[in-house]
């Protein structure tokens, strides 16, 4: 007879948090293969405005060409295959040109000058690699498959749910990137529970009832869900106090809670009465990750004069560093030989559908 205890869902086996051949198929599935998520739009509001991006092991430059149209190209010259662009953000004038020989492209990777090259040589044959590019609500995203599918398919009915916040035209207060020596499914999995925020997040669980709202069905493109306030809070801050109008097309319900989602691989989308906060996670190695945090408050908000944001950016940077210290003691538990993976409990079905997509994922690519 088979015994209760080997139905219960544990956690996954060492090997997908410390294995670097799992690792390397991973940034294949998920991040080569997928759309991720690498910045916003507005970080990039003129012709010619770039940043860089690794993503996968790859540099890339995700740039304004003149109008609304942004696109992205693998950060190769088609020369001799040196890297273009070392400088992390500017300004391309009408050009982006290599520091070797001067090959010289334009902002939508079409080269446009190459020295010394011979009478029978066709530019039009060496383009910049571009990458497939789109864009949601402001935030960008960029896919290295031949041929994917639309990002609007990924995204599903997201658009939709989301459409009160407007994110789009919200404006940047302030971004923090943090190095977290942990496996980037350990920082994912450690967002989408609470169950550890009142040992963990004393200041947190004084303002937001870690067992209030409630998850969506999980999906194959996203997982997440909804937490309410207690205590009298109106926002998460140091103190929940509401220093700042609440976005403008919120519902009454919409400004009672915080919703909380990760759309894969990479970004985590939280959502809240008077401002939104991003995490996008870049894997650099099987236990280090690099995490991008962003504020982002609406543009009239900012111009107040007694505008304050500051208040959720110090409640969260300490939330951040907490679940970053845990999760890399998480990494270093798991690389032990005495680690054997662990039963979930019934409140953390949104793990449990994370890791049925990763496993799923990877049979599918056996």
């Amino acid at each position: 007879m088979t015994s209760e205890t080997e139905h219960v869902a544990k956690t996954l086996p060492a090997r997908y948090y410390t294995d670097p051949t799992v690792f390397n198929q991973e940034l294949k599935r998920f991040y080569s293969e997928m759309w991720v998520c690498v910045g916003r739009a507005n970080r990039i509001p003129a012709p010619g405005d770039y940043f860089l991006r690794e993503v996968g092991g790859e540099s890339l430059i995700v740039v304004r060409e003149t109008g609304d149209k942004i696109r992205s190209f693998f950060n190769v010259c088609r020369h001799r295959g040196t890297r273009i662009c070392p400088v992390a953000e500017g300004n391309f004038a009408g050009h982006i040109q290599c520091g070797y020989h001067g090959w010289k492209y334009g902002l939508d990777g079409r080269l446009m000058g190459a020295p010394h090259m011979h009478e029978s040589f066709h530019r039009e044959d060496y383009p910049l690699h571009s990458l497939n590019t789109g864009v949601w609500d402001g935030h960008i995203f960029i896919n290295m498959a031949q041929e994917p599918e639309p990002l609007l398919m990924q995204l599903k009915d997201l658009p939709q749910k989301f459409s009160h916040w407007r994110m789009g035209e919200l404006a940047l207060y302030r971004r923090i990137t943090y190095d977290v020596r942990a496996n980037w499914k350990l920082i994912l999995l450690n967002y989408n529970e609470c169950l550890h925020c009142p040992v963990l997040h004393p200041a947190l669980s004084a303002i937001s009832d870690y067992r209030s709202g409630s998850n969506d069905q999980p999906n194959a493109s996203y997982i997440g869900g909804s937490m309410e306030f207690c205590g009298g809070a109106q926002t998460m801050s140091t103190d929940g106090k509401l220093r700042r109008t609440y976005l403008p097309e919120l519902t009454s319900e919409e400004c009672t809670k915080v919703y909380y989602y990760t759309i894969y691989p990479n970004l985590l989308l939280s959502l809240h009465p008077d401002y939104v906060m991003t995490h996008t996670l870049f894997p650099r190695a099987v236990d280090r990750t690099e995490v991008i945090c962003e504020w982002h408050f609406h543009s009239a908000e900012m111009s107040k004069p007694d505008f304050e944001g500051d208040d959720a950016v110090k409640f969260w940077d300490e939330t951040n560093r907490q679940d970053w210290s845990i999760s890399e003691l998480s990494q270093a538990g798991i690389g032990s030989r005495a680690y054997t993976p662990g039963p979930y409990s019934r409140s953390e079905n949104l793990l449990r559908a994370f890791d049925q997509m990763i496993l799923e994922r990877e049979r599918r690519d056996a």
